[in-house]
Formats: C-alpha cells, structure tokens, sequence
C-alpha cells in the first residue's frame, strides 16, 4: 500500500464497514486498471542490498526522484518513506527490504499503463544511474540472506517483522525478499464483486505458474518454480490463502467484512504513531474494548489500514487485487494487467471462465494451489494440466481485449501486451524453467549473471 489512510471519521457498526466496500462499485464507464510492481535495489558494482541511509542510498534515490517529479513526499518520523502524484493519483513505495514500487494511477487502458511503466522505468534510472544502483525484476532475491538485506525505517513493518515469526515460518522472507506485479480492477456492484472475485481466486494459481520467476534462494535453485507463491503458503494463515467460503451460497461484502474482522489486527496508526496491537481484534476497537487502549474507537483509515493487512490470493478494497504473480522483467509486466482485464472486463469471457472454474470443487482448487509453486505447467487440476489452462485463459484474454478494442495512436489493440507471456506458453516453459536452464549451462551454475540480463 503506497501510503497509510488518514480519514478519522469513527466507524461504529458492521454496516458502515460493509458500505464501505460497496461504495467502490462502479458503473463500466468508469472502469480502471491499476498496475502495481516491485522491484529489488542493487548496487551496480557487486550486487549487494542498497541500504536506506547514505549517499547512495534509498533514502538519496527518493530525493532524487522528488526533485526529478515534484511528487509530494510521503514522511514518516523525519524520513522519506515514499512519494504521491497528488494530481495522477499513482506512487512510489518501499517495501520491508527496500523494494521499490510503483502503485500506478487508475487507468483507462493497458498502453496507458504501458506507458506509466516507461515513463518510471526511464524516471528511475535517470537518479539511480549516478548513485551506482540498479533494479532486478525476479519474484525473489536469488542471493541475499534474510541477515544482509537492510530494513526501511517504516512503523508498521517493525510492527510486522516481531509479529510474522509467531504465525508462520516465511512471513520475514515474504517481506524482505519477494516481488510482485499486480492489478487492480474495479467491480460493478457486489454480484460483479463475487463473479470476478471467484474466477480470479480459482485461476489465480494458473497466473502463477505464467509468471513463475523465482527459482534461486541464495544462489542455488530451491526446488520451486515460483518459491514467492510457496513461501505465501507459510507466511500468516489468518489472512493468506484461496478464501474457500467465497465460493459458498451468500457470498458477498458482508462475508468480506466478517472475515476481514476475524483476521487480527497488526497495529493503529494515530498521527505519525505506529501503535502494535499485533494479533488483537478489530470488533474489541470498533466496541471501545481494546487491551492496553481502553476507550479508543475506530475510524475510518484504521478500517481501510487494516484491510490493507489481509493478503489473500485476491484481495478486495474497493476494487479487487489480484496478488499471485511473481516480479518480472519489464517487458513482462504489462501482460499481467492485460490478462485480467481481458477476462474480467469482458462479460463473454469472464462467463466462459466462470464456466471453465465453476465445477471445481474447495479441494481441487486448494490442491491446485498448492502444487504449482513447484510443478508450474504441468500441475492437474480436474483432469486438465495448467498449460492447457494458461492456453484456454490466454485465449480468453485475448478475444476479451479484442472485444474492448481500446486502440493506441498506432491502431494496436491492448492484445499485442499478452505476447511475451504468450511466447513462454507456446514454448510450454515457465519463466522460471528459462532461469534454470540458463543457470545449467551457459551461466556455469552461478546465478550472478541474472543481475545483468535481468535488470533494468
């Protein structure tokens, strides 16, 4: 999340919080694509972590890009935490271990966010050329230890390192050592939330296996495809997972908000206070009853805080993210917004995927899940394997793209961005398979050419 809400306006019953995801509904008119990516920090000399102080550091890059964009700084505790174009709506973020990220702007169209991708892209190479830094695009680190990748100085990833350990074994290496790319898309009214929501939670794994790209851990292969998507299997299972009630009779944003407020609370920001309150309950606050902070009451941006703290395979806001792709290379990362737009904003192919995922059943779809952080392609899933899945949705994609005929100056339409993941489809080989035979032979099993080939 590029920057923590501010709206103190008290919430005081369950209703108000389920008439906040209902106001972000939308007529299709003003449907919009939101493009979200990380990307890792490294020194140009010797591949190491950038650290957050110095004079070639993060903290240095962020100056940089404020002085390049006039963005309005985002401050926390004397410290530049991140930036926001307060007229295009879109900014830049850190994440635990100093990812750097665009939260792109609402946009009308993928060649908009092909475009807001470019303009960053050539933005931040711009101030980090001479600071000696440059950015990889991989789902996980391939060499760093959790020891050596610094901290950004943020409250409420301080309050998120103490708590991660005590609920799974991975939550650390999901902060500080993954990427992702994601896309936010709107939904009309709360029946258009549920379809879209349910088509995007069952084929979110098959994304994952077309964006599998993060075969190495510390130098080595680790015996995954994507290891992001396994470590989010072991990170926190109160607020990660395939939302299997979803798919039930009665699905809607009032299930949402029971869930949500069953998921424990990490912290509450009061003016620039991060205050912990890691693993207690949102309905003690909203009822004035929390432990240690008798008579404090919810509001508005705690709600919306909170929410930004659940990290299931699709999450709703006021739009609905769709979180299961590793990072990637540059040219990769608009196939993402591509793909889901393409099904979701298409009613005849958002049918036919409902259609392809409907008959699946809680377990088939767990076991999908499951198996395709390590087998990619070749996972099974009700008789049918993932590429034959990928080919089905891809052409989905495309006939929905198609159908939306929005056109660049050029006359291309936003099909022409499936490609580079349509290339690894043909080819039947995930991305991360292209890393490993790279790393077999012509890189001599050393992963230390992938800062060169696979940086911006």
């Amino acid at each position: 999340m590029a920057r923590d809400q501010t709206d103190m306006t008290p919430i005081e019953t369950r209703e108000e919080l389920v008439a906040w995801f209902e106001a972000g509904s939308k007529p299709r008119s003003q449907f919009r694509i939101g493009t979200e990516h990380e990307k890792f920090v490294f020194t140009l000399e010797d591949h190491r972590p950038v650290p957050y102080a110095g004079p070639r550091g993060i903290r240095a890059l962020l100056q940089g890009m404020q002085h390049l964009l006039g963005w309005e700084p985002i401050i926390e505790k004397g410290n530049i935490i991140g930036l926001f174009d307060v007229t295009g709506g879109g900014a830049i973020s850190l994440e635990p271990g100093g990812q750097f990220e665009l939260s792109g702007a609402p946009l009308e169209t993928v060649h908009q966010t092909c475009s807001e991708l470019m303009a960053h892209l050539a933005q931040v190479k711009e101030i980090a050329g001479p600071l000696g830094i440059g950015f990889l695009g991989l789902g996980m680190t391939p060499t760093w230890s959790l020891a050596e990748i610094p901290q950004m100085p943020k409250g409420r990833y301080r309050i998120m390192t103490q708590y991660m350990p005590k609920v799974g074994n991975h939550g650390l290496d999901m902060m500080y050592r993954t990427c992702t790319v994601q896309t936010n898309l709107d939904y009309r009214d709360e029946a258009d939330m549920v379809k879209k929501l349910r088509v995007a939670l069952a084929l979110q794994p098959v994304a994952t296996a077309m964006f599998a790209n993060s075969p190495f851990t510390e130098g080595r292969p680790n015996g995954f495809l994507s290891f992001r998507s396994e470590i989010w299997r072991d990170t926190d299972p109160d607020r990660s997972g395939m939302l299997p009630w979803a798919f039930e009779p009665g699905m809607g944003f009032e299930r949402y908000v029971d869930y949500a407020l069953d998921v424990p609370m990490y912290f509450l920001k009061r003016g620039e206070n991060y205050i912990d309150v890691a693993g207690q309950s949102f309905r003690d606050l909203m009822q004035g009853r929390l432990p240690g902070m008798p008579g404090e009451h919810a509001t508005i941006s705690d709600w919306a805080n909170h929410v930004s703290t659940i990290f299931p395979e699709v999450r709703l806001k006021r739009y609905l993210e769709m979180r299961g792709a590793d990072g990637g290379p540059w040219r990769r990362l608009p196939a993402l917004p591509a793909y889901w737009a393409g099904i979701l904003y298409d009613d005849d192919a958002l049918d036919a995927a409902w259609d392809l995922v409907r008959p699946w059943s809680t377990q088939e779809r767990q076991q999908l899940r499951d198996a395709v952080p390590k087998l990619g392609f070749a996972t099974v899933i009700a008789g049918r394997d993932v590429l034959d899945l990928a080919k089905a949705t891809m052409a989905l994609a495309e006939h929905g793209l198609k159908r939306r005929r929005r056109l660049d100056r050029a006359g291309n339409d936003e099909t022409c961005y499936l490609q580079p993941i349509a290339e690894y489809i043909s080819r039947g080989m995930t991305p991360a398979e292209e890393l490993l035979a790279k790393f077999d032979s012509e890189w001599g099993r050393s992963v230390a050419p992938v800062f060169n080939e696979y940086g911006y």
